[in-house]
């Protein structure tokens, strides 16, 4: 992991600010300072703790998402697929 970069915020408000690096912030990828900027912005701000809490979501999903197999019937339909397509090519 690469190491974070602290965030230059010259003419950004902090809620352009938060809602931008939400994600750095989610994933850990923030400077301490910059994580401790964040943290007292979303103690105090409802619509970006709201945007936060809608981010966390769908990164969950997502992830839940990609856990899931598709079924061994529709696998190996596609296999057939590709098969047929690869040795028409």
């Amino acid at each position: 992991m690469n190491e974070p970069i602290p965030h230059d915020v010259e003419g950004e408000s902090e809620c352009e600010h938060a809602l931008v690096h939400l994600s750095e912030f989610l994933d850990s990828e923030m400077t301490p300072d910059d994580e401790q900027r964040m943290r007292d912005h979303l103690a105090h701000c409802s619509p970006c703790l709201a945007e936060l809490s809608a981010e966390e979501l769908v990164k969950k999903l997502v992830r839940r998402s990609c856990a899931e197999r598709a079924p061994e019937s529709l696998r190996a339909r596609i296999h057939t697929q590709l098969t047929v397509m690869t040795a028409a090519d």
